[in-house]
C-alpha cells in the first residue's frame, strides 16, 4: 500500500514559501553589489542583528561563558557583538558572488606551504576527508579550493524547505562545489565513491546536530562530536586534512594541516581519538580568532547519560 506523505500546515507552508521568496530577493540585490559595499551592509546587517535577536544573543553569551570563565562579563559581550558582525559580513561576502568571484584569488589568500599540505595528503590516492567548522568564512574554503581545480565535494545537510536546498545547491555549484546532501537516498555510497576516486571529501563537524556523534572535549568540556569523518577514514585509509578559512586583514587566509592518525584494530577506540584530534584543531581556530564561530549555536546542549571513561583535554593525537 502506498504511503501517503503529510503535507506542513497551510501556516508553516507560507512561511517556508516567504523565506524562500526573502532568500531569492536578497541574493538577486546582493550579488550585483561591489564587495566593499556588500561587506559594509553586512557588518551593519550583524549589528542589528545582534541588537535585535535576544534570544541569539543570549545564547551566544552563554556560550562565551563557558567557553571564557575567565573574561569579563564586558569582554565576552564584545565578542558576541563582534561574532555577530563577523557573520553578517561573511554572509554578504559571499551573496557578492559577481564581484566576489572575480576577485577570489585575492580576497582569499593561499600560500603554497599550505597548497603543498592538500597536495602531499591527495598524492597517496586515497582521497582526503578535509575536516572543518563553522569558523572564519567555511562557504569561501570551499569555493576556492574548487576554483583552483581540486576535485571536491562537500556534506551538507538539506534545509526544510526542498527549494532552498536547491538553490543553495545551485549556488554553490556555479562556484565548482559540489554538494552531497546526507539525508538523501545513497548519500553514504557517494561519500565512498568520492574517496575512493581520490577526491576531497569535506565535512564541518563542530556542531550539535543529530547525527551519530561521539562525546570528546570542547573548551574543556565534553561536546557531542559528528564521528563521520574518522568513521570514513578510517574505512578507507583517506587522508585527514583540517583547514579554515579566517578573515586577515581585509580578505581570508587559508590554513591547512594533516592530521596523522593510527588505526589500532578498535574502531570505537580509533574513531574517538581522531574526533578528538580533530575537534581541538577546530578549537585551537577558534580561539585564533574567537570573533569568527558562531557562539549562537549550542555546542554543548547534549549531555552525556553519564560519565564515560572518554578523552580528555590534552590526550595524546592519534600518530600515523
Amino acid at each position: 500500500m502506498e504511503t501517503l506523505v503529510e503535507r506542513p500546515p497551510l501556516a508553516k507552508r507560507l512561511k517556508r514559501f516567504l523565506r524562500y521568496l526573502l532568500v531569492r530577493v536578497a541574493l538577486a540585490i546582493v550579488s550585483r553589489l561591489p564587495l566593499g559595499l556588500a561587506r559594509w551592509l553586512g557588518a551593519g546587517f550583524g549589528r542589528f542583528a545582534f541588537a535585535v535577536a535576544g534570544g541569539e544573543r543570549r545564547k551566544a553569551l552563554k556560550s562565551l561563558a563557558r567557553a571564557f570563565p575567565e573574561k569579563s562579563d564586558a569582554e565576552r559581550h564584545a565578542l558576541a557583538r563582534a561574532s555577530f558582525r563577523h557573520l553578517g559580513m561573511a554572509a554578504f561576502e559571499v551573496g557578492a558572488t559577481d564581484s566576489m568571484d572575480r576577485q577570489l584569488e585575492r580576497l582569499v589568500r593561499w600560500s603554497e606551504e599550505d597548497r603543498r599540505v592538500l597536495d602531499v595528503a591527495l598524492a597517496r590516492g586515497r582521497g582526503v576527508v578535509f575536516i572543518s567548522g563553522h569558523v572564519g568564512n567555511w562557504e569561501l574554503l570551499a569555493r576556492r579550493v574548487a576554483r583552483a581545480g581540486y576535485p571536491s565535494q562537500s556534506i551538507a545537510k538539506e534545509t526544510t524547505d526542498p527549494r532552498l536546498t536547491t538553490l543553495v545547491e545551485r549556488f554553490r555549484a556555479r562556484g565548482g562545489v559540489r554538494s552531497i546532501w546526507r539525508g538523501q537516498e545513497g548519500a553514504a555510497r557517494a561519500m565512498l565513491r568520492a574517496l575512493k576516486a581520490g577526491e576531497i571529501l569535506g565535512l564541518l563537524i563542530d556542531q550539535d546536530t543529530r547525527v551519530q556523534s561521539v562525546f570528546v572535549p570542547f573548551f574543556g568540556e565534553l561536546a557531542a562530536t559528528p564521528r563521520a569523518a574518522a568513521d570514513l577514514a578510517l574505512r578507507t585509509g583517506a587522508a585527514v586534512v583540517v583547514g579554515f578559512c579566517q578573515r586577515e586583514g581585509d580578505g581570508y587566509r587559508l590554513w591547512m594541516e594533516e592530521v596523522p592518525w593510527q588505526a589500532s584494530g578498535d574502531r570505537e577506540v580509533d574513531a574517538l581519538a581522531l574526533t578528538a584530534a580533530l575537534s581541538l584543531r577546530i578549537e585551537a581556530a577558534i580561539r585564533r580568532a574567537p570573533e569568527q564561530w558562531v557562539w549562537m549555536h549550542q555546542r554543548w546542549k547534549t549531555r552525556p547519560a553519564e560519565p564515560p571513561g572518554m578523552l580528555v583535554a590534552g590526550a595524546p593525537t592519534p600518530t600515523r
